[in-house]
């Protein structure tokens, strides 16, 4: 086992290219990369969960609105990147290593293989039990919300939409087997400004995420991990749909 070794498990991504830049300046990070699921068995996946229409709805809002929202921002994202010295540049094309899934014995033989001192993970499926058993280090996350409170996915749109400025944030946690469960180990809140949108919190979490797993990552290194408390209450969040996003504009100007 490398004396400061981490492995990134986690899908290509801009937040995963943050992630990498911040760990690797500080430690021996090996990268894998899981394979997203095809696009139909998500879907299916999400309709069995949500119901036909409610998910109609949320690829209309991707179409319509979250990727012309995240075309128009690229300026903004930058201007984020440089303010808070973090990058989104590719990975070294040498670096990383693929698996069709997280969950699969080609990747628990990986990680064993890699064997790192710290597993630190982004946007994949979630880990089963077997995985954690056979990844057999601490596991982290760097969740784009206040947990347990905001747990799922956009957790700082949410809170804007609730009026919940106080808990829009950024949270790096434990990994168990539930969803954004784990134990929390820092949080901080973002402030995101008229020049933000949709598109724009997200970059603005991992970056000010990217200092806490750096922290968080040397504490389970040198066994320090310490829990804090999370919010009293807990709620799981999933993509807006067009209509909820238009309603949330209009009556709360909430981009």
């Amino acid at each position: 086992m490398a004396a400061e070794r981490v492995v990134l498990l986690a899908r290509a991504s801009g937040a995963t290219a943050m992630l990498y830049h911040a760990l690797a300046a500080h430690f021996d990070v090996q990268v894998v990369l899981e394979d997203p699921p095809p696009t139909m068995q998500l879907l299916r996946s999400r309709i069995r969960r949500l119901g036909l229409w409610r998910v109609l709805g949320q690829v209309l809002f991707q179409v319509c609105v979250a990727r012309p929202l995240a075309k128009r921002s690229k300026e903004r994202v930058q201007a984020i990147l440089r303010s808070t010295g973090t990058s989104q540049a590719p990975i070294p094309a040498a670096i990383p290593h693929r698996v069709p899934t997280v969950n699969g014995a080609a990747c628990h033989t990986l990680v064993q293989r890699l064997a790192p001192r710290v597993v630190v993970i982004n946007g994949t499926r979630i880990l089963k039990g077997a995985t954690l058993k056979a990844i057999g280090v601490p596991v982290l996350n760097t969740h784009v919300g206040i947990t347990p409170r905001y747990r799922g996915v956009h957790g700082a749109y949410w809170a804007l939409v609730n009026d919940d400025r106080a808990h829009c944030g950024v949270t790096v946690h434990l990994v168990d087997e539930g969803i954004d469960t784990g134990g929390v180990l820092h949080q901080a809140v973002i402030d995101p400004g008229p020049a933000d949108d949709f598109s724009t919190y997200p970059v603005l979490q991992i970056a000010v995420g990217c200092p806490l797993m750096v922290q968080a990552v040397r504490e389970a290194m040198d066994g320090s991990l310490r829990l804090v408390n999370g919010t009293p209450d807990s709620g799981r969040w999933y993509h807006p749909t067009l209509g909820e996003y238009l309603r949330h504009r209009l009556r709360k100007g909430v981009r």
